[in-house]
């Protein structure tokens, strides 16, 4: 009778107690990070093959004392090596450490792979070499304060590696995570009963392999070629001949057993790799997977009973993907409309509410990302009880469209607000982007304060943010939610995510591009929308300088007006390869429009030429370590605007924007310069229930 250590990620210990005593192993216990338990080589050689839970399985040989290295190295020595390798085999070892008086686990490692080698050189005068990846014998060694167990491990690499997934490919959810998944939700016994099997997120496909092993009693490890017991002078063929025969005659039984599944993804790719994973686990005509958006998911055909299980995405950090809620939302929306009578399992790792209650919850780690796992009984009534409408929002929605119907129409607009906190319960601002591509929503959450409940918050966002695509006649998948908090400095212009994708608009004759995903603006400020067309209007014949250029719609109008020249200066390469782009969409790539790439405050003390027309929209605020110093708008406007006046010809026009709040123009310009309030004229008419969106003066020389 021989005594064996399962390994399981944490959180999963009592699961695979109870896994392994239903695999008839004898003596199982729970200990600190996995599973005793014990038995003949077998019963070892039984939980590699079928644990779907356990990481590796070790088998103990020597337990000591260490209170230094040496002591580590002559316990390690003290055994009795030749019966587990000789100098014609590979090694590798695997030092874990609890409180350990060897805390440098590198240097442990290496001590004990001397203890070794230099035993069998002794004994034999040639010794075994060590290979990291695929070792003939791997040595595992705990060390829990100075108590030292040595071990071999018989799984070799970790046993969530089923076999199937290419080389290479890392899966975002672990094999043995997946089946605990599936065990959580009593999957097994929902199959027994005939119930389908849905994953409307597949991604590679790995809860699709698993629910469908499971339902097949498929042994798990049946792919696998190689094990770490394999390369080990103990190993007992026999013995794992007479499991593997057992296990290749339940499988054959089991493939008529298993149920309707069917996966879903967006993703082309994905729905690809996971085709290629199913043919290589042998479940290509068990398992159906189709590329489709998570908002048409559907319950196979005639299966009126049976568990969705799913994966979203949650990125690194719990609870800071607020771009992820209308995802979660679509899957509560999903499985209330067309999941009724089902059970849903979702590894939740971003802390967003799906619109169902859980029926029971379990703490998990997704690697280091803590996650919820939640459990939903769903009824077959539940979109008509759970369903808030939000009708006062929808109701405003309707009459905003209407008055603004008409207008929308004659002035050719594409790109508008339609909704900005309206209703105080509802605080969001929610732009129209009518592309190329089709409708987009770009939606945005103003931080709410403290005095209002967190609870009813986000009952109020997840009813708003359920009524926007219908109310407004668009694909709930291209609706992009982004929380909108007040910005200083460089964050304003932070990268949120690395998406990729610019959507063609059109605006007047110009054709742009916007990014409604990776920044926290789109690239097109909609408020200014009536300025950059007066430019363009006027631009004709007139030399054109826009500084603080961003990504340069102003200066495509000014350009397809005719001006002479266009001059566009920006600190931001990202902003000015981004107007680069613009201008080649309109055929505006002449040496005409020349890109600076410049601090403006300090370009602006060294340029001698002269223009007729300057746009100068400045942020509010900016700290950039490549400015030679911050930029304080109320501060430093007045500055600001003479230095760029000194450039402009006698007859020339600066206008200048902020949307500053509470701003102040410096009244002693007025001794200076003409200068005209344009403020009411330049906000659009989708922008004025906010008076204070920004303000707007033409200026020009006494």
């Amino acid at each position: 009778m021989k005594s064996f250590f399962a390994t399981a990620a944490r959180g999963l210990e009592e699961l695979l107690a109870t896994e392994l005593s239903s695999l008839g192993l004898d003596g199982v216990r729970v200990r600190r990070g996995g599973v005793e338990f014990a038995g003949e080589l077998a019963a070892g050689y039984r939980s590699c093959l079928w644990s779907r839970l356990a990481n590796r399985v070790l088998l103990p040989i020597r337990q000591f004392n260490a209170e230094d290295e040496q002591a580590l190295y002559d316990g390690v020595r003290g055994i009795d090596w030749s019966a587990h390798l000789g100098p014609e085999h590979t090694l590798a070892v695997d030092f874990t450490g609890v409180r350990a008086r060897i805390t440098h686990s590198r240097f442990a490692e290496q001590r004990v792979k001397d203890a070794v080698v230099d035993q069998i050189r002794e004994a034999t005068g040639s010794r075994p070499s060590v290979d990291t990846d695929y070792p003939d014998l791997r040595i595992n060694v705990h060390m829990l304060a100075d108590a030292v167990t040595v071990a071999i491990d018989l799984s070799g690499e970790s046993l969530h590696r089923r076999g199937y997934r290419r080389e290479g490919r890392v899966a975002p959810l672990k094999e043995n995570l997946a089946a605990a998944m599936l065990i959580r939700a009593d999957w097994p016994e929902l199959a027994a009963q005939g119930g389908a099997f849905v994953d409307p997120m597949c991604g590679s496909g790995t809860l699709l392999i698993e629910a469908a092993w499971m339902a097949g009693d498929t042994a798990p490890g049946l792919l696998r070629t190689r094990f770490g017991f394999h390369g080990w002078r103990g190993h007992d063929d026999a013995a794992w001949k007479i499991l593997l025969d057992e296990a290749l005659e339940r499988q054959e039984r089991g493939l008529e057993h298993i149920p309707e599944i069917a996966g879903y993804d967006q993703d082309e790719q994905a729905v690809a790799a996971t085709a290629g994973h199913l043919r290589r686990a042998g479940l290509a005509d068990q398992v159906r997977v189709e590329q489709r958006e998570i908002g048409q998911a559907r319950p196979p055909v005639g299966s009126t009973t049976g568990l969705v299980a799913t994966n979203p995405p949650y990125g690194e950090r719990l609870g800071e993907n607020h771009e992820l809620i209308p995802l979660y939302l679509r899957l509560g929306q999903t499985l209330k409309s067309h999941f009724g009578s089902w059970r849903a399992i979702v590894l939740n790792g971003a802390g967003c509410q799906i619109g169902l209650k859980p029926e029971k919850s379990w703490q998990l780690y997704n690697g280091p990302i803590e996650c919820r796992l939640e459990r939903f009984e769903i009824a077959a009534d539940a979109d008509a009880r759970d369903h808030e409408p939000a009708q006062d929002l929808v109701n405003r929605l309707h009459k905003n469209q209407r008055q603004l119907k008409k207008w929308l129409a004659r002035e050719d607009i594409r790109c508008y607000r339609v909704y900005d906190a309206d209703i105080p319960e509802y605080a969001l601002a929610v732009d129209v982007y009518d592309t190329s591509e089709g409708r987009w929503l770009h939606v945005q959450e103003y931080a709410a304060p403290a005095s209002i409940d967190p609870g009813r918050a986000q009952a109020r966002l997840r009813a708003a943010l359920s009524v926007l695509p219908e109310s407004l006649d668009t694909d709930p998948a291209r609706m992009v939610f982004k929380l909108r908090q007040r910005q200083r400095g460089e964050r304003q212009y932070e990268r949120l995510g690395e998406q990729g994708q610019f959507l063609e608009v059109r605006e007047g004759p110009c054709r742009l591009l916007v990014n409604l995903t990776d920044y926290l603006d789109t690239g097109l400020f909609l408020d200014h929308r009536p300025v950059r067309r007066w430019i363009g209007e006027h631009a004709a014949g007139k030399h054109f300088l826009n500084l603080f250029c961003y990504t340069g719609a102003a200066t495509v109008h000014a350009g397809l007006g005719g001006a002479a020249s266009t001059t566009s200066v920006d600190l931001s390469k990202t902003y000015l390869d981004w107007l680069k782009r613009n201008l080649n969409l309109n055929q505006l790539n002449s040496p005409i429009h020349r890109l600076i790439h410049a601090d403006c405050r300090a370009w602006l003390t060294q340029c001698r030429e002269r223009y007729d027309l300057i746009f100068l929209d400045p942020p509010s605020f900016s700290n950039s370590k490549r400015m030679d110093s911050d930029l304080d708008i109320q501060r430093d406007h007045a500055e600001l605007i003479r230095s760029a006046a000194q450039l402009l010809t006698p007859e020339g026009l600066l206008i200048f924007s902020t949307n500053r709040r509470g701003f102040k123009l410096d009244p002693a310009l007025s001794s200076e310069f003409t200068i005209e309030d344009r403020s009411a004229w330049s906000i659009p008419k989708d922008f004025q229930r906010n008076q204070r969106i920004h303000s707007c003066w033409f200026i020009q020389h006494r």
